[in-house]
């Protein structure tokens, strides 16, 4: 077996300062320093990145890495209001385009539609291109979408300008995950991981409260929704430019080694992601597959999709039903309960806050429990979640002042950024290397159910009426409260008995302590 030199150190003015590790067949490692003439055998010089190496997207500085975090957060927040905020627009667009309501719906439906099942093909494209690039085509193409929406002439361009719109954003914002896991280490990543569920829930209650003034005005009306989107959009694609890098580390090396080939003539130098590469068609055939094999067989990734699910089309049916039914009920104008949706924004607000100490119980308590100590607050969220829709359907009463049902609103949505935060960073930590894949999973299952719940939502509504609807909604809630207590309790004993848990943790122990590099 033929020793096999290991490359690391490359200057950033494009000189080369190698140090080669060579391996013999006893698996004893030698350091030699090298000089850009240096020809040892025929095996490639894999470049690495040294220890501290300011190329390594972990070792940004905090102040990158903040602009960087705010930055990719900023499209979760956008494409998250524009989700929302669209159903303001429905009593206008129903005018100006002759459609019907659950045509408009139909919009709805579609965007949250494209956020399950598009990001399981192009996420094997950040593997391919980076994610960079994907940010800078997706905040294009998706600030196009909404140019489409305002310029429609009929409900069927809005339709499918709609299921774009939903594909590119989704694209975007699932990258906002991968984007903090690659600049933030794994102790570190609480606070990112916080910021894009509060940009991605609080968000979702906070486009609304805009649109619900600019579909007020007769001079601007649903158009102007869609306007205004596009400004914001323009301004973050301008913003991608400017601040966003690329993080992905295995792209970087791979520039690094393109850019050493060229210089040097040698070929050589190679990035290990460059020989252990699969195919696109490959890559995207495991993106496809794995999420749904993951979500069809891990008990822990069932249950924490069907819970975060549930939540997410409930949402969706009260970001359909709040308006007419405080219009109904209190005599609210769009304007107003465009406002009404702020209590929306307020319990996410409170959720961020709440997650401060969740961070102080799982550091505390990490070493005894494990993964689970993240679930602390999502125990107390799976009561809360109930408790808040009670309060909304039994209050929403002429008799009763209008502020009654916007604090059960507050309540629901606390309790559903807990559990979209917790669902991500839970599955995150129990499945490490295929940590992708199950919140892929997860998010295709809350996603199609998003997409379902408001097609039936008018008919429910009007056999039902609000209070009992939103009554049996509270019962199904009620019914997963155990969710979160029995993988508390049990999850570890779960994943023991999970055949892709077993291969993680074994991967694991027989992982090798990382070595310290030599400095070139």
């Amino acid at each position: 077996m033929s020793p096999n030199p290991h490359v690391s150190g490359f200057s950033g003015d494009g000189q080369i300062d190698l140090v080669i590790s060579r391996e013999s067949s006893q698996g004893q490692k030698n350091t030699e320093k090298s000089s850009p003439s240096t020809v040892v055998e025929n095996d490639p010089f894999y470049v690495d990145f040294e220890e501290n190496d300011n190329r390594d997207p972990v070792n940004f500085s905090h102040f990158r890495k903040w602009t960087i975090t705010i930055t990719a957060c900023a499209f979760t927040g956008i494409v998250a209001a524009a989700s929302s905020s669209f159903t303001m627009g429905f009593d206008t667009m129903m005018r100006d385009l002759s459609c019907t309501e659950f045509q408009a719906t139909v919009g709805l439906s579609l965007y949250t539609i494209g956020f399950g099942v598009v990001p399981l093909v192009t996420s094997s494209f950040s593997e391919e291109f980076g994610r960079h690039r994907l940010y800078i085509v997706c905040s294009f193409v998706f600030m196009l979408s909404e140019v489409a929406v305002a310029l429609a002439q009929n409900i069927q361009t809005v339709i499918i300008a709609r299921a774009l719109g939903g594909g590119f954003g989704s694209t975007g914002a699932t990258l906002v995950g991968g984007t903090i896991a690659d600049i933030w280490r794994p102790q570190q990543r609480g606070l990112p991981m916080s910021m894009y569920a509060l940009a991605a829930v609080s968000s979702t209650g906070l486009g609304p409260v805009i649109a619900g003034w600019i579909d007020a005005n007769p001079r601007l009306g649903w158009r102007w929704i869609q306007w205004v989107h596009v400004i914001f959009t323009a301004a973050y694609f301008v913003a991608v430019l400017v601040f966003m890098k690329e993080t992905r580390s295995s792209i970087i090396l791979s520039r690094i080694a393109r850019k050493v080939r060229k210089d040097t003539g040698d070929g050589r130098y190679r990035a290990r992601a460059e020989d252990e590469k699969r195919s696109l068609s490959t890559m995207i055939y495991i993106s496809c597959t794995r999420p749904l094999r993951l979500l069809l067989t891990e008990p822990t990734v069932q249950s924490f999709s069907l819970w975060v699910g549930f939540t997410w089309g409930v949402l969706f049916c009260l970001v359909e039903s709040v308006s007419p039914e405080l219009q109904s009920i209190y005599g609210f104008g769009v304007g107003e309960t465009g406002s009404a949706f702020a209590a929306l924004t307020l319990g996410s607000i409170l959720g961020f806050i709440a997650n401060m100490y969740q961070e102080t119980l799982y550091q505390k308590y990490h070493a005894r429990k494990g993964q689970e100590a993240r679930l602390y607050l999502a125990c107390a969220a799976a009561i809360l979640l109930p408790t808040g829709m009670y309060i909304y359907a039994w209050t929403a009463s002429p008799n009763v002042p209008w502020i009654a049902p916007l604090i059960g609103l507050t309540i629901f949505m606390f309790s559903a950024y807990v559990i979209y935060q917790v669902v991500f960073i839970y599955l995150a930590d129990c499945y490490g290397p295929f940590a992708s894949s199950a919140l892929a999973g997860q998010s295709l299952f809350r996603n199609l159910l998003a997409t379902a719940f408001p097609l039936f939502t008018q008919q429910m509504f009007a056999r039902l009426t609000y209070r009992w609807a939103n009554t049996m909604f509270a019962i199904i809630a009620t019914a997963m409260i155990p969710i979160p207590y029995v993988l508390f309790l049990y999850g570890s004993k779960i994943r023991a008995r999970s055949k892709v848990s077993r291969m993680i943790l074994e991967a694991e122990s027989q992982q090798p302590p990382p070595e310290k590099k030599s400095k070139a």
